[in-house]
Formats: C-alpha cells, sequence, structure tokens
C-alpha cells in the first residue's frame, strides 16, 4: 500500500509563515537512520518526518537520502522491530467503540506514563500542574518524561501556553512527547458516542490527522507516531484509517477523573485545558502521597514509547 495524499493547512493563525511550508504528503520511505513517514517543502528544503523503528522516537530530518518504500514493504522488512510488532498488536485492538488501542503496558518497571490532553478550550493552561509535576519528580528524573496530547484549535488560541510549555522543554525541565490529538475534536454533548467526536457525521479523517499534523510542525513540535482518539471514541475504519497513516492509537488504562486506577504500566489520562480539573487534583494527591516511593524510585514516570518499546 502506497500513500500520495496531499493536504494544505489552510488556517492562518498559527506563528511561522504558511508561505513556507507546502506539499505536506504521507510518504514512507527509509533512511540511513530509519524510516520516513511524511514529507513536506519548508523554507524552500525538502523536510522528513524520520522514525527509530526500535525506540519509536520521531525526528525533524532534511538533506538525506530517502528510498520510497510501500507499506507493506515495511511491514516485511521491519517485522521486528519495536514499532511495527506495536503496530500489529494495534490491529487486534481496533473493535471496541471506546478506549480502543493501546491503554497499557504490562511491564514489571515501577511505574507508568502520564498523558495530558489538550482539548479546545477558552480556559487557560494549568501551568501549576506541570510545575507541581516537575518539582516532585525532579528528585529521582530532569527531564520529567511527559506525553501531551495536543488540538490544532488549542494551538489556535493558546500561543502563550504553547510557548511555555517549549519553553520548559528548552529549560530540560520536561521532555515531551507530543501527541496529535486531531484538528478540531468536534464534541455535542447531546449526541450519543456512536455519533460523536470523530464519528460525527461529516468528519474527514484525514484532515482531522494531517492538518494537526502541519499545525503541529508550524508551531515548532515534532510529532509522534502516537494518535489519540478524541473521547477515547473510535470505529474499526477509523481505526484502521490511522493506522494505516503509519500511527499507534493511545488509549488510557487510568483516566483519573472517571475513577480509574493507576497501576504498574498504566497511560494515565488527566485533562489540562482547564475542563477537568478533578484528574488533577487527583494526580496531584498521588503525588503527594508518594514522595517517598518516587526518591526510591518505586513511583516512576516513564516515556511512553519507552515503556512500549520496553514491552
Amino acid at each position: 500500500m502506497k500513500y500520495c495524499l496531499i493536504f494544505t493547512l489552510t488556517v492562518v493563525c498559527f506563528t511561522k509563515s504558511l508561505a513556507q511550508f507546502t506539499d505536506y504528503q504521507v510518504f514512507f520511505g527509509k533512511y540511513s537512520e530509519g524510516l520516513v513517514l511524511r514529507k513536506w517543502v519548508q523554507n524552500g528544503n525538502l523536510m522528513y518526518l524520520g522514525i527509530n523503528p526500535n525506540t519509536l522516537k520521531t525526528s525533524i530530518v532534511k538533506n538525506v537520502a530517502v528510498q520510497p518504500l510501500q507499506w507493506d514493504e515495511i511491514l516485511q522488512d521491519y517485522q521486528r522491530s519495536k514499532y511495527i510488532q506495536a503496530w500489529n498488536f494495534e490491529k487486534g485492538k481496533d473493535y471496541r467503540l471506546q478506549d480502543a488501542g493501546i491503554e497499557k503496558s504490562d511491564s514489571t518497571l515501577n511505574g507508568f506514563s502520564l498523558t495530558v490532553d489538550l482539548c479546545p478550550s477558552t480556559k487557560p493552561l494549568a501551568r501549576s500542574f506541570f510545575t507541581s509535576v516537575i518539582k516532585g519528580f525532579e528528585v529521582s528524573e530532569r527531564p520529567v518524561p511527559i506525553t501531551i496530547t495536543v488540538t490544532g484549535l488549542w494551538m489556535k488560541s493558546h500561543h502563550d501556553d504553547l510557548k511555555w510549555l517549549i519553553s520548559q522543554e528548552t529549560a530540560g525541565n520536561l521532555e515531551i512527547t507530543w501527541v496529535n490529538h486531531s484538528f478540531n475534536h468536534h464534541y455535542d454533548p447531546k449526541l450519543p458516542l456512536i455519533d460523536n467526536f470523530l464519528l460525527e457525521k461529516g468528519t474527514v479523517i484525514a484532515n482531522e490527522v494531517f492538518l494537526n499534523e502541519q499545525a503541529m510542525l508550524i508551531n515548532g513540535l515534532v510529532p509522534s507516531i502516537y494518535f489519540r482518539f478524541p473521547g477515547l471514541v473510535s470505529s474499526k475504519p477509523i481505526f484502521d484509517q490511522i493506522l494505516f497513516y503509519g500511527l499507534l492509537p493511545l488509549g488510557s488504562d487510568a483516566w483519573l477523573a472517571k475513577g480509574q486506577l493507576i497501576k504498574q504500566g498504566s497511560l494515565v489520562l488527566v485533562h489540562a485545558n482547564g475542563n477537568e480539573p478533578l484528574g488533577l487534583s487527583l494526580f496531584l494527591s498521588l503525588l503527594k502521597k508518594n514522595e517517598g516511593n518516587i526518591k526510591k524510585k518505586k513511583w516512576q514516570l516513564w516515556d511512553v514509547s519507552n515503556l512500549i518499546s520496553k514491552e
């Protein structure tokens, strides 16, 4: 299977000139240090989104020789890599309406991964939550690994908050894995789940995925290989579509505001967009309770890619 899709970002609200960012494409290939999933032109340079298939880490690369591949060739040639092993695991997780995808690791490591969703919101970022997490874990981990799932509409209206998060990376306080959470994140509280979020009538999945990837890149973020469905809601056709874009759907087994508990290897979910303060307060309460375990490295935060790739 080979994709040659081109998407143009028409929203003109981001921090860098869109005139310098063109021809965004789904493009599969390989180069000397790994695989390629996307390509585009930026400031006249041909750019690629690369991935190390064993660490699951992505990077932006240019000035490299790339050999085009079809997706079926990647599945065959890299079948023993952590990336394709995770992708094949995901194929068996596409059947649930809610929380399909990787929701936890069965690792025996002492700890879990913290994922923070930034859905569209008019409220400010809960910066104090991040500073508390940094302070709470810095005795054993610095930078503190954290996963942030971000939407295009949140980035559109929260330039200063986004810059602040990036500044925490630059300062060495946080190591952020940036996850695509869709561009619009449509939600209607009056609709049932089967007709809501990305399942809402008229939703174009490709736009939700690729316009948001471009928005992330334009704002200086490196998209990871993960995708989180809004509301954790999906259908088998949409889930499989995400897979064939080379992405790994990311669920959660510990959505704290819904009363789910953190377990070893959990993918914990909270919202720092101001819309769900309960999850933040529950996590900070657990943070204080586990001060001793953090010092002894018995209650650790793990980078989501490390947690999955060690599995």
